[in-house]
């Protein structure tokens, strides 16, 4: 595999062209694992996922225990995406301020004129690593929604655009649970994916160990730029997608619904609430860059299949039955997978 940054996007005049569209995502995508393999031992789907929800115009949450690389991934991933990055930790004192910026009075020293003139936060960058999202209070946390959902702050009553690309991917930690703020679920539902983050293999960790205790890692050279993202978030919004494929789609998010005649009998057995609009509709958005990240000139269901689990995970309640008998929603939604058949006849 070449290091060598990938070509310029194509011209706008060839952006109908759905070929090579599929091979310029191919191109991006094996340059991007390339530079990521310099410094990240492993996480192959962990990676994936991640590419998944950049090009799809998504955030993401990563969930894992400390120590397992997730801020040197997506700060790696920022360097090779030629992107701002700006790291920001959440302890229980952050303010909102803290995040989106606040108005100084400002005096000119040629004037002495006094104005009010605003300050900007660390939320106005490409890339945001939200880091233990869950130790912020409720108040705090409420001033991502703004920028995550409507990607722009309000301060002051004036309204500043964030840059273009935005992405917020945050972290939290499974275990500790003293001292936190449990995300709410209007919060949770605006990140596509929730990503679980798993300690490497045997052989990857004594590779960990061996690049950890040896000279500096090999820099990680830039492969894409603002232009060329965005040509490939257009290029999945552009992807054909089948009738089917939706129906599907909200097939799998339908049956976790409880209290409506489309949940299926396990789901109203270990569900408090399950999955809304946004889940469909992430399922087909996901699926749809999956398949581009896999060189296919279609999205199938089993497309919609390999993002179940990241978008589903996060979406629905277990109940007490489901939690007394060890059910996560990972089961539930793997027990969605094999009871809910695609039906290519819709």
């Amino acid at each position: 595999m070449s290091n060598a940054p990938v070509q310029d996007a194509p011209a706008p005049e060839t952006e109908d062209d759905g070929v090579r569209a599929i091979e310029y995502f191919a191109g991006a995508y094996t340059a991007l694992r390339t530079e990521l393999a310099k410094v990240i031992v492993g996480q192959e789907q962990v990676i994936d996922e991640l590419l998944i929800a950049i090009f799809t115009r998504s955030h993401a949450l990563l969930v894992g225990v400390p120590g397992l690389a997730k801020t040197l991934l997506i700060s790696t991933l920022s360097q090779a995406l030629q992107l701002s990055f700006k790291r920001i930790q959440f302890t229980p004192d952050l303010m909102p301020s803290d995040i989106t910026g606040t108005e100084v009075i400002y005096q000119d020293p040629a004037t002495n004129e006094r104005q009010f003139k605003f300050l900007h936060g660390p939320i106005f960058a490409n890339v945001i690593l939200a880091d233990e999202i869950n130790r912020t209070p409720p108040k705090t946390q409420a001033a991502m929604l703004e920028a995550m959902q409507e990607r722009r702050v309000t301060v002051g009553g004036t309204t500043f655009k964030l840059p273009d690309p935005f992405f917020v991917l945050a972290t939290q930690n499974p275990v500790e649970q003293e001292g936190t703020y449990p995300l709410p679920e209007a919060q949770l539902d605006r990140f596509m994916f929730m990503i679980n983050v798993d300690y490497p293999s045997p052989q990857e960790e004594i590779l960990v160990m061996k690049r950890g205790t040896a000279q500096a890692l090999e820099p990680v050279q830039p492969v894409l730029g603002t232009e060329q993202i965005l040509y490939l978030q257009n290029a999945v919004r552009r992807m054909p997608v089948a009738d089917h494929v939706f129906g599907y789609a909200q097939h799998l998010a339908g049956a976790t619904r409880a209290k409506t005649a489309q949940g299926l009998d396990f789901c109203k057995q270990w569900l408090t609430w399950g999955a809304g609009p946004r889940a469909a509709m992430n399922l087909v958005l996901a699926a749809k860059a999956h398949a581009l990240l896999h060189g296919q000139v279609y999205v199938g269901c089993e497309n919609v299949a390999e993002v179940a689990l990241p978008i589903m995970r996060h979406r629905m309640i277990p109940n007490f039955t489901a939690q007394s008998e060890g059910i996560s929603s990972d089961d539930i939604t793997r027990r969605l997978l094999k009871e809910v058949r695609p039906n290519k006849g819709e």
